[in-house]
């Protein structure tokens, strides 16, 4: 069993400590002074995809040189306000990516490995899209199918 602690510091700031003992300041209201909970959640969605991916794309031997997700939400209406839908935008560098492997390494990622995404994909339905740029940040030509939109309901092609 996992063992988290978040602690009130005052106002609406408290620190949240992880059983690795970091720890995080999480905040609501208008000028918080840390991240919200809710932003909490897209944060633990990204950042567990974005290990699983990397790590993915380190056993394919991929060049893989930066990776970075964008995560978008909007939340439903009235109270609680779980989150509805949630886009997902990988941006991915490296001299001589393979966009097939680079998709799979996304797709196995989230699909099979990353409990953020089984946990919220139950509420949320959650999308994704990539891009590969090149090594000096320069988006990769989209007639070169290095931009590919794919739902998560679309099956995962082997």
């Amino acid at each position: 069993m996992t063992r988290t602690r978040v602690k009130w510091v005052e106002g609406k700031t408290f620190i949240g400590t992880g059983s690795s003992g970091n720890s995080i300041v999480i905040g609501s209201g208008e000028q918080p002074l840390g991240v919200g909970p809710m932003q909490l959640l897209l944060l633990g969605l990204g950042g567990c995809a974005s290990i699983d991916v990397v790590d993915i794309s380190q056993k394919q031997r991929q060049p893989l040189s930066s990776l970075e997700v964008i995560v978008d939400g909007e939340r439903g209406e009235g109270v609680p306000a779980p989150w509805g839908t949630i886009h997902m935008h990988f941006v991915a560098a490296g001299a001589g990516l393979n966009n097939d492997k680079l998709e799979r390494a996304i797709a196995l990622g989230l699909e099979k490995y990353c409990g953020a995404y089984a946990t919220l994909s139950g509420v949320a339905n959650i999308t994704w899209d990539y891009e590969v740029t090149g090594n000096d940040g320069a988006v990769v030509a989209e007639d070169s199918t290095a931009s590919l939109l794919r739902s998560a309901d679309a099956p995962i092609v082997a």
